[in-house]
């Protein structure tokens, strides 16, 4: 069986640095799930399709023309490794993942990145429905004030202009979204270990990550 790390979390509770530094350490591949929602939701907003229709987005979920190359990504031959992070994206990617058809279009996806020597996959579902049998399962998770505090910083860094109270506003209807679906809500799996990284460095919570791992290998 290929060893697989899940990395669950809400949005901008910095597991998607943490994944990348465990896999980097570990010389395992990392799957961003979110990416491919975010991907979803540019595609169909290129194709002038509703996030909201489900039928329609299922089918593009399925057909996504898109490469993951280092830290690049291609959709149908474009580089949108940027277009995706912007919070419109982000919003749609939100929207498109609580329709079940999407998800299960999806799901066979994510489960083909799992290939030796190992995977580290951070999302919302990795330890619950996408890599159930993983052997270490992560909740992954900070303050609402602390992550919408990271995103701001986040978006000025990249010269964006943000508000930290929209941003506020927007992660907590994000997390409702999340929590609310009907399938694979936002929830701790069981058997997932809690990592609250509040008052934790990136650094710090790898480092966490990798004692638990090792402590089981």
């Amino acid at each position: 069986m290929v060893s697989v790390i899940a990395i669950d979390g809400p949005s901008a509770s910095g597991k998607g640095t943490v994944a990348q530094g465990v896999a980097r350490e570990l010389g395992f591949a990392y799957l961003d799930s979110g990416a491919l929602y975010r991907l979803t939701a540019l595609a169909a907003q290129l194709q002038n399709i509703a996030w909201g229709s489900e039928a329609d987005v299922a089918a593009i979920a399925a057909a996504l023309d898109v490469e993951f190359i280092g830290e690049q990504i291609v959709l149908s031959g474009r580089d949108v490794t940027l277009t995706i992070r912007s919070e419109e994206i982000g919003s749609g990617a939100s929207q498109v993942a609580a329709l079940p058809l999407v998800r299960a279009a999806l799901l066979q996806r994510q489960r083909a990145f799992a290939l030796e020597p190992g995977l580290v996959a951070d999302g919302r579902d990795m330890a619950s429905v996408v890599f159930p049998a993983a052997q270490l399962k992560v909740f992954l998770t900070a303050s609402a004030q602390v992550r919408a505090e990271r995103r701001f910083k986040q978006l000025l860094g990249r010269g964006e202009a943000a508000d930290l109270a929209l941003i506020t506003a927007d992660l907590q209807a994000r997390d409702e979204r999340d929590r609310a679906r009907t399938v694979a809500p936002l929830e701790q799996a069981a058997g997932a270990l809690l990592l609250e990284t509040s008052n934790l460095t990136a650094d710090e919570a790898v480092a966490q990550v990798l004692a638990w791992w090792r402590s089981r290998h």
